[in-house]
């Protein structure tokens, strides 16, 4: 095992499968299958995961949301998420903890940074929903935030694309593959790996982040024993 303690940034987008908005129930015991085989190495695992598969839905309106109300609302999706989540890692028999941002007494444990790592030393899968908690920032940031907090060697970043390239692979054919790159050559780039926050928080606390394809099944294991999968970003 080549991590011991690892933050897990999901997209709520890759919840919904092949549907508009919403959870594809395959890709959620997917991910969960994931998980429990990483698991298997002994890393202390932590989770955010966004919440666009429920908040596109609601977005279809005529724009009379303001951006902060919108943004709480983003930050209520990431916890539908969580909570699906956990249900699906309990179900096979796992123990998790879900923290939320907000207070949410009923659902969560407010987030509280020592006892988040206390749950990760007993071994529990701690999800952090409700982003972090303010408008205007995004899970990315939230993701990088907590992964500080808690001390966790590196940000895994769960996508459908297999690392970072030159280019969008889905849209240019002749993209090519960077198998590491440096934080400042994302910069100098223009590279999209996360949003500009998030990603500053990383460069300036010294937090590798790794970009992956969390669809390919194995590859959570991989990277976090690891293996060469995705791309890694690095001082």
């Amino acid at each position: 095992m080549k991590y011991k303690r690892v933050l897990l940034k999901l997209s709520g987008e890759a919840l919904m499968g092949n549907k508009s908005f919403g959870i594809d129930h395959n890709i959620l015991s997917q991910y969960a299958n994931e998980i429990k085989g990483a698991l298997e190495t002994g890393v202390e695992l932590a989770i955010v995961i966004g919440g666009g598969n429920i908040f596109r839905g609601i977005q279809q309106t005529d724009g009379s949301i303001d951006r902060v109300q919108g943004d709480y609302m983003g930050m209520l999706a990431t916890m539908i998420n969580s909570m699906a989540l956990q249900s699906a890692l309990e179900n096979m028999g796992l123990y998790t903890r879900l923290m939320s941002a907000i207070k949410m007494e009923q659902i969560s444990e407010p987030f509280i940074r020592r006892r988040a790592v206390r749950h990760l030393e007993k071994g529990r899968i701690v999800i952090f929903g409700a982003g972090t908690g303010n408008p205007y920032f995004t899970t990315d940031t939230a993701a990088s935030l907590r992964a500080i907090e808690i001390e966790a060697d590196i940000i895994l970043k769960g996508t459908r694309v297999d690392g970072i390239y030159t280019a969008d692979p889905e849209k240019d054919a002749s993209a090519k593959k960077y198998e590491s790159i440096s934080f400042s050559e994302v910069y100098e780039k223009g590279l999209n790996v996360m949003d500009m926050t998030a990603f500053t928080l990383c460069n300036e606390n010294k937090l590798p982040i790794i970009v992956f394809d969390m669809n390919q099944p194995g590859n959570l294991k991989k990277v976090i024993s690891g293996q060469q999968v995705g791309t890694l970003v690095e001082l």
